[in-house]
């Protein structure tokens, strides 16, 4: 599971629709739907949140507008209402670490999509959350 912390519009297409599973996949975790990945880590920051289910479903409106602006049809019925806007906080180092793992998936995937991406000093979060200064999250499965 990857529910990454960039903002959804530096993935391609495949990346974009494995993260609406994915989100699609912790929300269902989040709300005791699921036994897989009920101990994943990545859930942590969602789950310290003070409205998880409320994160969630603010992470994946984000994603539907992402692929509405693509003109894609994701399902907006399947995830509920943002009651709480509260954002979670987003470490620079993880948002490195995590441009650098998207750049080695799309050298392998779809090296047309590389020249997108931003350099790590123009990088922009998911809407939901804060960017602070520090290092990658000690959740992180270092990858690359």
């Amino acid at each position: 599971m990857r529910l990454w912390s960039i903002h959804p519009s530096y993935l391609d297409g495949k990346g974009l629709v494995a993260l609406w599973r994915e989100g699609l996949l912790a929300r269902a975790v989040i709300r005791g739907r699921t036994i897989g990945y009920r101990n994943h880590p990545q859930l942590d920051r969602f789950r310290a949140h003070p409205a998880p289910l409320s994160a969630i479903n603010s992470y994946l409106s984000s994603i539907a507008s992402e692929a509405e602006h693509r003109g894609y049809d994701f399902d907006r019925s399947r995830i509920g209402p943002v009651r709480n806007r509260e954002l979670l906080r987003v470490s620079r180092g993880q948002l490195e670490y995590e441009l650098k793992h998207l750049r080695a998936k799309l050298s392998r995937r779809a090296p047309e999509c590389l020249g997108r991406l931003p350099a790590a000093s123009a990088l922009s979060a998911h809407p939901l959350f804060e960017v602070h200064e520090g290092p990658v999250a000690t959740w992180e499965r270092s990858t690359t």
